[in-house]
């Protein structure tokens, strides 16, 4: 059998990203322990995982301050950039007009609609929480080819490593490593084109159970063709390799990243990154260990601790004080209770302290649910800020990362699929933009909105003091659809340019026709009266 060159390529290239990780491992794997450890299965080789080690791992974490903390963290990432309940984005192009904005917008909530209508909800939680714990996640996006729509996967990270062909760059390089059942393999890879290995064939028949090791292998294609009709020429090259084999099972390819990789907070030199967990760890670790010492002191105060003479009569390493017992002794005074010398109010005091701190690294504190009676506007304003202060650099990598390809590549599948149409001739080769209206890209907008009321205001007040010229300075209609865009208002209300003149030009010409009516009458009534004074004169 011939050697496959390209699947001994890609195994050996999964082998040398796995020796990049492994340095980054031990310090992720330590984050989920404290946080959720069955989301750290197979870091630092321990891919066997069962309700039993679940129930081992989080018997030893002794506060559960971080994992709410980081649980709550990850919710408001969820709610402050892809919210269910109301458009987050929008698609825009430069310089074009009303009707190509019109066809723009509704493209935008018809990307929305399909993406809340998926399982996108539930998996985007599971990667915040990864981003907030190991400070990068994978989300994998495809259309579904049986029911339609879209498809989300969150990767395990374990089985996931990463690479950039650009220095500094976004993650284009995603190489994931997984296993699946004899029975599976076959099921999954029985496409056209596929060629699986007569080994995991005849497993299939003989012990379908048995796991075989797979590399997804997505990766800029150097030989991609503009225009390309076949899967293997586009931009985004996919292979799949039985690893044992050696073998190519499939060979694809994506118009767009598939794989979308975001990170928090990048380490220098690596394609990793770190989370907010990872700076929270020293106070997690103290906390820990706080717990493990005020167990042992409970203990303590509660069973006691006592001193015994060895006097011939008294043995003490086979006393055992209880409920109960008879303990022969010469002596009352051969056996006391000491004092244990514990003082939990230090160690309340201590606890509570490393709680503080550990929910403001996490800023459990400061972005705490609103359960409460409803907020005032000011109190809306306040809380908005804070959110933008507090998350607005993190906000920034993850619209690069993760929002601007995530749309990217659910827009091109609907086009592609004539699910939003036919784009306008005029827009025909024009790149896109997508603009943020998240409750969080929302609140960076906030202060545009509060100057352009403060300067209205200013100018009101100039105009009021006899100086009129100040009007001049000020464009109602620019300011109006500034403060309406800042607001995050669906585009479909505020009607275009073109339909405001024709409505004006309708207005005015309404009132220069009753404006006329009222000089024909008054003339009337004017020849009328005088006729009727000639009248009387005659008379």
């Amino acid at each position: 059998m011939m050697e496959d060159s390209k699947a001994l390529a890609i195994v050996k290239r999964a082998s040398a990203l796995k020796s990049l990780r492994m340095p980054h491992e031990a310090a992720m794997r330590e984050c989920f322990d404290y946080v959720a450890p069955e989301r750290g299965v197979g870091l630092e080789g321990d891919e066997s995982y069962d309700a039993g080690t679940e129930q081992s791992k989080r018997a030893r974490v002794l506060s559960s301050v971080a994992s709410e903390s980081a649980e709550n963290l990850a919710a408001n990432f969820v709610s402050g950039t892809t919210p269910s309940n109301s458009l987050w984005f929008e698609i825009g192009v430069d310089g074009v007009g009303d009707v190509d904005k019109r066809w723009l917008s509704d493209s935008a909530t018809s990307v929305w609609t399909n993406i809340h209508a998926s399982n996108f909800d539930s998996e985007v939680f599971d990667c915040h929480l990864d981003g907030v714990t190991a400070g990068w996640f994978v989300l994998y996006v495809d259309e579904d080819r049986e029911k339609g729509g879209f498809v989300f996967e969150q990767w395990p990270l374990a089985q996931c490593l990463i690479a950039s062909t650009k220095v500094g760059g976004a993650v284009d390089t995603v190489y994931r490593r997984f296993k699946l059942t004899a029975a599976q393999a076959v099921a999954i890879y029985s496409r056209k084109g596929d060629s699986l290995s007569e080994k995991t064939q005849q497993l299939a028949k003989e012990k379908p159970d048995t796991l075989v090791e797979f590399v997804h292998a997505i990766e800029p294609n150097p030989r991609s063709v503009v225009g390309a009709l076949l899967a293997k020429n586009l931009p985004i090259s996919s292979t799949t390799v039985e690893v044992a084999a050696r073998k190519t099972v499939r060979e694809s390819g994506y118009h767009e990243m598939p794989a979308i990789v975001a990170r928090l907070s990048r380490i220098p030199g690596s394609a990793y990154a770190t989370g907010p967990v990872a700076k929270a760890m020293p106070e997690i670790r103290m906390l820990n260990k706080l717990r493990a010492m005020e167990i042992q002191a409970a203990d303590l105060a509660v069973s006691g601790m006592w001193i015994a003479e060895d006097d011939g009569v008294l043995n003490p390493k086979t006393i055992k004080v209880g409920p109960r017992k008879v303990i022969v002794a010469n002596s009352v005074d051969s056996m006391k209770p000491l004092m244990t010398g514990s003082d939990f109010k230090v160690a309340w005091t201590e606890a509570d302290m490393l709680e503080r701190q550990i929910r403001r690294r996490l800023l459990a504190d400061q972005l705490q649910p609103q359960d409460g009676p409803a907020m005032t506007a000011t109190e809306v304003h306040v809380r908005v800020g804070l959110i933008r202060q507090l998350l607005g650099p993190v906000f920034g990598r993850m619209q690069s990362e993760f929002l601007q390809p995530l749309i990217e590549r659910c827009f091109g599948i609907m086009y592609r699929a004539g699910a939003l149409g036919k784009a306008p001739e005029s827009l025909a080769g024009r790149a896109f933009h997508v603009k943020y209206i998240s409750p969080m890209a929302r609140s960076q907008k906030l202060e545009d909105v509060t100057a352009i009321e403060r300067y209205g205001m200013f100018v009101a007040q100039q105009v009021q003091s006899g100086f009129a010229q100040a009007a001049d300075l000020y464009d109602p209609d620019e300011a109006s659809r500034a403060v309406g865009d800042g607001l995050g208002v669906p585009q479909r209300i505020i009607p275009d340019k073109r339909k405001v003149q024709m409505l004006r030009d309708a207005r005015k010409q309404d009132a220069q026709q009753q404006q006329q009516a009222m000089q024909q009458q008054a003339t009337q009534q004017s020849m009328t009266d005088a006729m009727a004074s000639r009248m009387a004169n005659a008379a």
